[in-house]
């Protein structure tokens, strides 16, 4: 194996590397990379470096931070010869692993002029054929090796939906309202959806988290028994215009309706709409911003960006509740996973923003998948005979279990084939910038 050093390779190496045949381990990594760099693409390299708010990062961080996973995990311990590509950035792009040493203070991720966007894209060029590398030898047959890779795959594709979010919160700030996409595809605007029917299930013992072949991350199991109650769900997401009615009788003025520290919320940040709403001067309608630019508001759509303690407000309003994690889980599993994703293979066909649930049986659920993330109500902690792994890659998840709400589902942000009925997503319930909606539950 020839020693490595990433400062000398041209920014072609990845290219080339890409064009060789391999196995599917690696193949799976190349396409991953390759969407990442996609969905930046469209972005200047003052687009790349902006940070508009402490729980965002800029988009040439996200690059960096995901090729510094691979880099950290995989080739310094694994690929013999291999010198980091720069001594220094370990402390700029580590993002929560004490183990592995300091870091840069995430608040403080956009004054980070330096490194460069050319030199960001270098160092994801010398890691992507360092790593062909690594899957192209003896290593490459280890199972522990393996599931790196596999780990690295899935936290790359979190951080590309984070981009996008990121990116849209930071192109709301600006004034002139830029789009990440302005000729994506038409949509046309849909009729109101028929209201909501609500479906039946069963209580009684269950099992949900994750069990067999397949990836999944470590808070996604162990597999266990819950006690479910009889319960009903309903068949499609809280739309926009429903939430209109919600605003329209008071929502946002009523404190009955909310939790104290939502209320609190409300009160502070003075929330009348869920985040990227806005009233139009001109003709007194609606508009939202979306990848696409500002858009007219869709009533027919599911609602997005909306917080924790907005969805739970809501669901008193309208006398229903938010389901349990549980309970989701259960009714997913029995639907297949395919929804309005991000398609990995192409851009261009991808929605970004989400649709109308559309004309279908009162008896079936839709866009479990999808769409939005919807928010339930169960707080984010360890499932029974949880262990979080050993070493650094044991703070993934773990860590987090502790005043946060867990979602689920995807969105249409989210890349296709990431999510499973067992994913557990989890924010800080103040949170709204990502694409987060809510469907109503109601006990039998």
């Amino acid at each position: 194996m020839r020693a490595l050093s990433g400062r000398d390779l041209p920014a072609g190496v990845a290219l080339l590397s890409a064009e060789r045949d391999k196995p599917p381990l690696a193949n799976a990594y190349d396409v991953v990379r390759r969407q990442t760099e996609a969905l930046a693409a469209p972005l200047s390299p003052e687009d790349q470096m902006v940070q508009s708010m402490p729980d965002a990062s800029p988009a040439k961080w996200h690059r960096a931070h995901t090729t510094w996973f691979f880099e950290t995990f995989l080739l310094t311990p694994f690929l013999p010869g291999w010198r980091p590509f720069d001594e220094r950035w370990g402390f700029l792009f580590n993002s929560y692993y004490e183990a592995v040493g300091a870091r840069y203070p995430r608040p403080h991720r956009g004054l980070l002029t330096r490194p460069s966007v050319e030199e960001v894209a270098r160092y994801r060029a010398a890691v992507d054929a360092a790593m062909f590398d690594l899957l192209a030898g003896p290593a490459a047959g280890r199972e522990d090796i393996a599931a790196l890779v596999r780990l690295g795959i899935n936290h790359e594709q979190q951080h590309q939906e984070l981009l996008l979010t990121d990116i849209l919160h930071a192109f709301s700030c600006n004034p002139l309202r830029p789009a990440w996409r302005p000729d994506g595809p038409s949509l046309d605007e849909a009729p109101p959806p028929a209201p909501p029917a609500f479906i039946a299930f069963a209580g009684g013992l269950r099992e949900i988290g994750h069990e067999g072949c397949g990836f999944a991350f470590d808070n996604e199991g162990p597999r266990h028994t819950v006690f479910l109650h009889p319960f009903r769900l309903a068949n499609r997401p809280v739309s926009n215009g429903e939430w209109l009615d919600f605003i329209d009788d008071g929502g946002y003025r009523r404190p009955e309706l909310w939790l104290s520290d939502g209320w609190a919320a409300v009160q502070a940040e003075a929330w009348q709409a869920p985040l990227y709403w806005r009233q139009d001067v001109g003709d007194g309608g609606r508009t939202t911003m979306t990848l696409a630019g500002v858009q007219r508001l869709d009533p027919a759509a599911p609602v997005c960006h909306v917080s924790f303690y907005e969805a739970d407000a809501f669901a008193r309003w309208a006398g229903k509740r938010l389901p349990g994690e549980a309970e989701w889980e259960f009714a997913a599993s029995r639907v297949p996973v395919a929804g309005n994703f991000v398609d990995v293979g192409a851009l261009e066909r991808s929605t970004l923003r989400p649709l109308p649930a559309g004309p279908a049986g009162s008896g079936k659920l839709r866009q479990l998948f999808g769409d939005v993330w919807e928010w339930t109500q169960s707080p984010y902690a360890p499932y029974p005979g949880f262990r979080p792994a050993e070493g650094a890659v044991g703070e993934y998840n773990g860590k987090f279990m502790c005043n946060q709400m867990v979602l689920r589902g995807g969105s249409c942000v989210t890349p296709g084939g990431h999510v499973r009925a067992t994913y557990r997503n989890f924010f800080y319930p103040h949170q709204r910038w990502q694409f987060t909606g809510l469907r109503l539950a109601e006990d039998v």
